[in-house]
Order: structure tokens, then C-alpha cells, then sequence
């Protein structure tokens, strides 16, 4: 059996030590924000942080992180209010959504330890791939929370769409 923490909250895994922390994580514990991408720990689509380091969860077998400290997208915030998820809604990062989970658990590793990424820095380190090619808006974000920008004034989870669009022009609805 396998004991460590996720998202706070210390769990115990009785599976095969072998098997990716990637399903333990979403067929074991329902968290499902971190995808499955491509298996071979190439997208990123995955990423979630081990002891503070974003790693790809399809890679991790369960059996290497007894005793470590696991966070995933779900475990970054409770309410969005993550400096790189209020960039990324800001910026509108987002197109079908698929890589975004690993995305920003990449980013938010990589800022923790850098603040101030250039953006030599940010293409040695974030090297998740999206599909969309949504990389100029990423680029944008990065930089965007790592300065810290409109962070207090960006909307939370229970705003409506017309209190979104008010506090952040570039949210406006249709």
C-alpha cells in the first residue's frame, strides 16, 4: 500500500506499486482535472506538482512517492484565485482546454522558482504541448502573473457573466 499526500489530504493507494500516479489520481481519487494526453510523458497534459516540482503524472509510478507531497489542478486553488489561473482567464488562454490543467500546474512550478521568467526561460521550461497553439496568449499569461497583474480585480467561480464582463473587459460575454 502506498501512502502519500494529494491535495492536503493523505491518501492510501492500494494498487500495483508500478501503476502511473495519473490513474491513481483520477481513477482511484475522482481527480480528474489532470489528463491523459499521450502516455509517454510528452505533452505535459498531465503535469502536476510532486514536493513542489511539476512532473508528468503518466510517468510517476505510485510506488516511488511514499511520504511525498502531491498537488494537482484541483489542489492549486479552491476558488481560481491562483495568480497563473486569473492570467490565463485574463488572457483567454483557453481554446478546446485539453492541455490547460498541465499547463498551468507548469507554469505555477516554474514561477514558484523563477518570478520573472524571459521568455528563453519560459520556452526552456514549459515544454507542454498545445494542441490549439495557443501559445502567444501563454506566453501573455505568463508574463501576466508573474508581474501580478489585475489579480484582485479578476472574477471568482460564483460571478455572473455580466459582474465578469464589468471587472474584466477583456471576459465580455458574446
Amino acid at each position: 500500500m502506498t501512502k502519500f499526500t494529494v491535495n492536503g489530504n493523505p491518501v492510501h493507494f492500494k494498487m500495483a506499486p508500478e501503476t502511473p500516479l495519473l490513474w491513481a489520481l483520477r481513477d482511484a481519487a475522482n481527480l480528474t482535472g489532470t489528463k491523459f494526453g499521450c502516455g509517454a510523458g510528452l505533452c505535459g497534459a498531465c503535469t502536476v506538482h510532486v514536493d513542489g516540482k511539476a512532473v508528468r503524472s503518466c510517468q510517476v509510478p505510485i510506488g516511488s512517492l511514499e511520504g511525498t507531497l502531491v498537488t494537482t489542478i484541483e489542489g492549486l486553488s479552491d476558488d481560481r484565485s491562483h495568480a497563473v489561473q486569473q492570467a490565463w482567464i485574463a488572457e483567454q488562454v483557453p481554446q478546446c482546454g485539453y492541455c490547460q490543467s498541465g499547463m498551468i500546474m507548469a507554469v505555477a512550478a516554474l514561477l514558484k522558482t523563477n518570478p520573472r521568467p524571459s521568455d528563453a526561460e519560459i520556452d526552456a521550461n514549459i515544454t507542454n504541448l498545445c494542441r490549439c497553439g495557443t501559445y502567444p496568449r501563454i506566453r501573455k499569461a505568463i508574463h501576466r502573473a508573474a508581474r501580478g497583474d489585475d489579480a484582485a480585480t479578476l472574477p471568482g467561480p460564483d460571478t455572473t457573466a455580466a459582474e465578469a464582463a464589468r471587472l474584466a473587459p477583456s471576459l465580455k460575454a458574446g
